[in-house]
């Protein structure tokens, strides 16, 4: 199973106010495939919280400022360790500090990267935040709205795309309803961190939309609920979005609403959720 994940290698980004006391705290972890360095991804903090309590008086906007100084030595090919190293103590007195490589096996860069920044730099209060939200919160959100509007008892749930595609296709699609001679369906959706469920929803839906007219006589209109872009980029997002920062984040989240576009699915984000309601309730007739 190994074989089919890759080899990578990834180093963490400390904090070190105080060498004598060994004192640090993690900001930062960069992510490259093994031997590619073109493919190095960095990612740091958004909560530095934890570095003011073990440094009251940390300038938190020069490390903020750190990320894409990092990010544009790796986008000139510096990321091997000792040259990182050598710098970073150079330029920040040692109280920036890489540690060595270490070795781990990842699925994408992307998801891998999600992974270890949950696992080495988000506190407590980040990863309490993170469970809020994603998929399972965006599918809460669909069946409260369809609640709210007297709709959910009368639709179908958990729809298995075998039905349409072919056996053992293990994709179930949240809901839907048929008013007349079109199916819709809608499914949640996550463009945070790892893009798979939106690759394997665009693989999988023309095949749908050709089991649908096949087997119920119908068109299929298949539509993808997903996060705002702005709320992924949390309160600062239209400072962000201007000034080009987190642009792999938005890149990411592009590629995936133009990958489900390309294979026409509908993208609407959750603020879209009344309006799909009220269309529901008036077409089912509630």
């Amino acid at each position: 199973m190994n074989g089919d994940r890759m080899q990578c290698e990834f180093f963490l980004v400390r904090y070190v106010p105080d060498a004598v006391k060994n004192e640090f705290v993690n900001i930062g972890v960069v992510l490259r495939e093994a031997g590619r360095p073109e493919t190095a991804r960095v990612r740091f903090t958004r909560d530095w919280a934890r570095v003011r309590c073990v440094d009251p008086e940390a300038d938190t906007g020069m490390l903020e400022a750190l990320e894409n100084e990092v990010r544009e030595r790796l986008s000139n090919g510096a990321i091997e360790t000792a040259a990182m190293m050598k710098a970073l103590e150079e330029s920040f007195s040692n109280i920036v500090q890489i540690t060595e490589p270490k070795a781990c096996l990842a699925d994408s860069i992307s998801a891998e990267i999600e992974q270890l920044s949950r696992m080495y730099i988000e506190s407590r209060k980040q990863r309490e935040a993170r469970r809020a939200t994603g998929r399972q919160a965006i599918a809460t959100s669909i069946r409260r709205q369809f609640e709210a509007v007297g709709v959910w008892h009368v639709m179908r749930k958990r729809i298995q795309a075998a039905m349409y595609t072919q056996p053992g296709d293990p994709l179930r699609i949240d809901c839907g309803y048929r008013p007349n001679g079109v199916i819709r369906m809608f499914h949640a959706v996550s463009l945070e961190g790892d893009l798979e469920a939106a690759k394997v929803l665009a693989f999988s839906a023309p095949q749908m939309a050709d089991g649908v007219a096949r087997v119920e006589n119908a068109a299929l209109e298949l539509t993808a609920i997903v996060e705002p872009l702005r709320g992924l980029l949390g309160k600062h997002s239209e400072e962000i979005l201007s000034s080009g920062a987190e642009q792999d984040r938005i890149d990411q989240y592009r590629f995936g609403v133009e990958t489900m576009e390309r294979n026409q699915i509908r993208v609407m984000t959750v603020a879209d959720l009344p309006r799909i309601g009220e269309r529901a309730r008036e077409e089912l007739r509630m």
